[in-house]
């Protein structure tokens, strides 16, 4: 019964009409965590967000593929609980835990009923503490990642991104799969796996944000209970990786009969003056819908391909700026070619007024909708906590895009955009493209 009302609940999860009505307070628990929260009574339920910054990036020298291990080992037994027992534990709370980890953060995001708070918080705590690593869990795990790793090798997508990321990282953890390679996750062991926990699950790269039917002293006191005894300093940090990426042309031979290809150069930080004006300039360029540049150049006037973007990559240690496209093997050439001419076209000449406007128009409508939920709102905020923004960051965020002129365009799109240093890795068998490596 419990498990059909909390499904009804998520089905009315709060939905906020504006960001704008989004009410953020910053709460310091007895011990000294600090969170983000929004309450929000109306539903009894909350939603829990937890990052802890490095992520798969910790992985210790030899040790790739490591805390993506042991990530997914987290819910797989904990305390005096197995695999199947945590299983059912969580379903009888009607409670849901997921984790997760990326180049630089794990994610632990949780959702329980108020009336359930204590007993659902205190089975997050022993997953994240008391995590038993069982051997059979582990052998059962590890088969599931090399399964992923040579699926992996295997897809061009994959092989086109990870591609890039060698020639861009070099021997940063960036420039690896976090899933390690078959030979790295076949020499790990279960004193690994509690290794690899120690390094990223730590106090002093905590980030944290609830939303729901909570208040300012529950959160506080919930937070010292499941965080307050983790370890207080994890691995250190790596350092910024050097980036190699040059431009240039690097084909993976692959029997297919289209080519998928993975470009890009240097980008530009998150805090960096001119992000927004960035952050416009590539939604004209190949953000999201028909209307970029590359779509009308590459898709719709040419027929080279069904789909074409570009997004900007500000993550903690490097910045990118990317794009992708897919070709018939006899055409990709063709739409490299046309890349780099509007790469170059907006470098030197900017975006016209009427592209602003859309671009301006299309960024500020969308943004409300993507306060759709409490944990939507719980994934922003902790968001917003790891990249350094202010908390009122969501009041003003529509008015730093309108703030965006022209000018700023122009002049972030000749600092920014180096067609010369486009380098596109294309894997498959495309006709009449020299690689230049």
């Amino acid at each position: 019964m419990i498990r059909t009302v909390f499904a009804g609940l998520v089905a009315l999860v709060l939905a906020f009409p504006a960001a704008a009505a989004v009410e953020i307070k910053e709460v310091t628990s007895p011990g000294g965590i600090k969170a983000w929260l929004v309450e929000e009574h109306s539903i009894p339920f909350t939603a829990l967000e937890i990052r802890f910054q490095g992520g798969s990036s910790l992985d210790a020298p030899g040790k790739r593929g490591a805390i993506n291990l042991m990530t997914a080992l987290i819910e797989e037994g904990a305390g005096d609980l197995d695999s199947q027992g945590f299983a059912k534990a969580r379903e009888a709370l009607a409670a849901e835990f997921t984790f997760d980890v990326y180049d630089d953060a794990l994610s632990v995001s949780a959702k329980f009923l108020t009336e359930n708070r204590g007993e659902s918080v205190a089975l997050l705590r022993s997953a994240l503490t008391e995590t038993r690593f069982d051997q059979d869990a582990i052998d059962r795990v590890r088969a599931q990642v090399v399964s992923i790793i040579q699926s992996d090798e295997k897809d061009p997508e994959r092989m086109a991104g990870r591609g890039f990321d060698r020639l861009a990282y070099g021997e940063h953890p960036y420039a690896s799969s976090r899933n390690g390679t078959l030979e790295s996750i076949a020499a790990l062991t279960r004193a690994d796996m509690f290794a690899a926990r120690d390094r990223v699950i730590a106090r002093d790269r905590l980030f944290v944000s609830a939303v729901g039917d909570i208040t300012a002293d529950e959160l506080g006191k919930l937070l010292d209970e499941l965080v307050g005894g983790l370890p207080a300093t994890g691995a250190p940090m790596p350092p910024r990786a050097d980036f190699a990426l040059q431009g240039g042309v690097t084909v993976i031979d692959f029997a297919s009969p289209q080519s998928v290809v993975v470009f890009g150069h240097s980008g530009i930080k998150r805090d960096d003056p001119d992000f927004f004006a960035a952050f416009v300039l590539n939604h004209i360029m190949g953000g999201t819908g028909f209307a970029s540049r590359l779509m009308n150049e590459v898709r719709e006037k040419r027929g080279l391909t069904y789909g074409v973007g570009t997004y900007l990559v500000p993550m903690d240690l490097a910045e990118t700026w990317q794009g992708s496209v897919q070709s018939a093997n006899e055409k990709v050439a063709e739409a490299i070619g046309v890349i780099r001419d509007e790469w170059a076209k907006a470098a030197t000449q900017g975006v016209s007024e009427s592209e602003l406007t859309a671009a301006k128009t299309y960024l500020t409508g969308a943004y409300p909708l993507r306060f759709d939920g409490n944990g939507p709102i719980a994934d922003i905020l902790v968001g917003m906590q790891m990249q350094g923004l202010p908390i009122d960051y969501v009041v003003n965020r529509n008015a730093y895009i309108e703030a965006v002129t022209l000018d700023d365009v122009k002049r972030v799109a000749a600092r920014l955009m180096h067609p010369e240093g486009l380098r596109f890795v294309v894997v498959g068998q495309p006709a009449g493209l020299v690689a230049t490596e």
